[in-house]
């Protein structure tokens, strides 16, 4: 999944990006409010977020609230030490999807993460299937028109982002974020998701991922 961290502990917000990481998540680290407002209001990839409630420019509680009210639904998890009844009421009363306080242990943070993706449909389904096209995302396997097509890492991560969301529209800066941190590679290079794109509609079809000119790049479910 693609995840915002909200957190301003330099040691917390590392331990947490380094576990979310290995677990096949890319993770943004924000680390004030306005940020993080500013990248939930302009990246639709974004799929959850984990919002510290208490920064150094504001309280959190109240940016949970204008997205919100701005129709935002992505789910969203609380991390903070406020461990009264009445902080987490009034974090949950705000628009949070669960409460997690700190210290915390970090693979319980991945299966909160899970739960909550599961409830909220933001986790892929288990496979896809598009007319010729079928996709296996547990599998990591791709089949078309009966036959299977053979995808390197780099491939499959790229496209199981796309048809995570099928008719979303994804930026190149997302979908590097997203398959490099899933494939286990580094900084990507300018044009390796163009690269990639190529192959996968050479592979799959050219009408199978669309290209809006500026913006982005969206899977046709359809195709």
């Amino acid at each position: 999944m693609h995840l915002l961290l909200l957190e301003d502990d330099i040691d917390l917000g590392q331990a947490v990006l380094d576990h979310l990481e290995a677990a096949g998540h890319a993770v943004q680290w924000m680390k004030l409010i306005a940020q993080a407002e500013a990248r939930l209001a302009g990246e639709a990839a974004i799929e959850l977020a984990l919002f510290d409630l208490q920064l150094p420019d504001g309280d959190a509680t109240e940016l949970l609230r204008r997205r919100r009210a701005a129709g935002d639904r992505r789910p969203v998890i609380v991390l903070t030490a406020r461990d009264q009844i009445s902080d987490r009421i009034r974090g949950l009363q705000a628009g949070a999807d669960d409460y997690l306080v700190k210290p915390f242990d970090l693979d319980e943070l991945l299966a909160r993460i899970e739960a909550v993706a599961r409830r909220s449909g933001s986790v892929a389904p288990p496979t896809l299937q598009a007319d010729a096209l079928k996709l296996d995302f547990a599998a990591g396997r791709a089949w078309r028109g009966g036959e299977e097509v053979l995808l390197t890492a780099m491939e499959w991560a790229l496209l199981a982002r796309l048809a995570s969301r099928p008719g979303q529209l994804w930026s190149r800066s997302a979908l590097e974020q997203a398959v490099y941190t899933q494939a286990g590679r580094g900084e990507a290079d300018s044009n390796s998701v163009e690269v990639l794109i190529s192959r996968l509609r050479r592979k799959l079809g050219a009408e199978t991922i669309r290209t809006q000119r500026g913006l982005g790049y969206r899977f046709e479910a359809g195709a």
